[in-house]
């Protein structure tokens, strides 16, 4: 088990009741501000010291409070990514990045500077000061920094939050990179359901201190009802794909998931590149009838395997097609005009312009 959290804390009026495990490469912690989900971090990183609970960390206890463990901060060889880089302004990116060696013994240090550099694509600013880099570089360079001190878990407090949409383009990839290739599990602090979908191999939602659901990506994703608070119109089925092939008489890109094929807006990723692809429940229509006379490029035939009625007038329906998970948000009148139950054969129809390209991530194969 990579990360096992069972603690309660409790910091002025607000109260923390988090258990959770996680074995995922890129576990999210989601939830709206005041959730918990910082708090979790820094009990994780020694930053705070719960009242009560355990903490481990690749099997290492870290916190024990029945039986009086509590390992230090600086000794439990974890890294930590603020929001803002925190780089120290004096020194150049090279110097940033040799500090965080300072905290592991010579003879443990096994992170290679040069793979480093090359995983997060920052050779070529090696050179440069911290006041030169873009937001996004900064936050590159900050996670270089902690990776080179050979942590057992990288913690990533909403490292994206303050950058504008084309800097968080621009760190995606970089994160994926990591998340496949990096050798190092991480926690990512995360408000939107866009981040986690494209990055999270597994998911913890937390709302008022309390645990509400967790689980791999890919399952606690398309309940809906887990985001309503602050990421319900986002969340939906996670669902893989390859890149078939890229239709450039129209600017399209047409992918292979079992489900079926998908045209998506072009693509710049070569064939045979593994996706991971959102399709979010809001996105998506019902027919009972294969449709015809439509303008929907993505029409993908499947059964309904159950149907989610919670409060208000929307319902989830829970879609197998051809093993692929999909989940569409429709009306309660829709339900019942339609006729809809588990069992019922139904087309789920898309729209191309649904896709956003920036939101189809890179997989590393892994299971979401």
């Amino acid at each position: 088990m990579i990360l096992d959290v069972d603690i309660r804390h409790r910091q002025g009026g607000f109260a923390l009741d988090a258990c959770f495990q996680s074995d995922g490469r890129l576990t999210a912690l989601f939830g709206p501000s005041g959730s918990g989900k910082t708090t979790i971090v820094n009990a994780v990183s020694g930053l705070v010291r719960p009242d009560h609970g355990r903490i481990a960390v690749q099997g290492r206890v870290l916190v024990d409070t029945k039986n009086d463990i509590v390992v230090p901060k600086h000794k439990r060889r974890i890294g930590y990514v603020f929001q803002e880089g925190r780089l120290f302004p004096h020194l150049d990116v090279r110097y940033n990045l040799l500090f965080g060696r300072w905290f592991t013994p010579r003879g443990e240090r096994k992170a290679s500077f040069d793979h480093v550099v090359d995983l997060l694509g920052i050779a070529h600013l090696l050179d440069r000061r911290p006041s030169t880099l873009s937001g996004g570089e900064k936050q590159r360079v900050a996670i270089g920094r902690a990776l080179l001190a050979d942590p057992h878990l990288l913690l990533m407090d909403e490292p994206l939050a303050s950058l504008d949409e084309a800097r968080k383009a621009e760190i995606y990839p970089y994160i994926e990179r990591l998340r496949d290739e990096g050798g190092v599990p991480i926690v990512l602090v995360s408000h939107s359901v866009a981040e986690i979908a494209r990055l999270a191999t597994s998911v913890v939602v937390l709302s008022e201190g309390q645990v509400i659901a967790s689980g791999p990506a890919a399952e606690v994703l398309r309940h809906t009802g887990f985001f309503a608070q602050s990421g319900l119109t986002e969340a939906g089925a996670l669902i893989e794909a390859r890149v078939s092939r890229h239709d450039e008489a129209y600017d399209l890109t047409v992918l292979q998931a079992r489900a079926g094929t998908l045209s998506v807006p072009s693509l710049l990723h070569p064939v045979g590149t593994s996706l991971r692809v959102c399709l979010r429940a809001r996105d998506i229509i019902l027919s009972l009838k294969a449709p015809e006379g439509m303008s929907a490029l993505n029409v993908l035939p499947g059964l309904i395997s159950s149907i989610d009625i919670g409060e208000g007038a929307s319902v989830d329906v829970q879609l197998d097609c051809g093993g692929d998970p999909v989940v569409a948000r429709v009306t309660r009148k829709s339900v019942e005009e339609l006729g809809l139950r588990p069992g019922v054969a139904v087309h789920a129809i898309i729209k191309s312009i649904a896709f956003d390209p920036e939101a189809l991530g890179v997989t590393g194969g892994e299971n979401m």
